[in-house]
């Protein structure tokens, strides 16, 4: 299960870029819809490293165990 766990967590980067992607593309035509793609691109990063570091925590804790 951690195997499925490690992968998974990058989907978080490929939705953050996604959205960045649309935001970037939104830009142009509707600004303050971009600026919320882009804190939501923001926001998922931030929970990618957040998950990231909390899965390897919990890892080396069932290391010493």
């Amino acid at each position: 299960m951690n195997t499925l766990w490690k992968y998974l967590q990058y989907g978080y980067l490929v939705v953050g870029v996604i959205f960045l992607i649309e935001g970037i593309l939104k830009w142009n035509s509707d600004k303050e819809q971009a600026f919320i793609m882009f804190g939501f691109a923001i926001f998922i990063t931030v929970i990618f490293f957040f998950k990231r570091k909390f899965r390897r925590k919990i890892e080396e804790r069932n290391k010493k165990q």
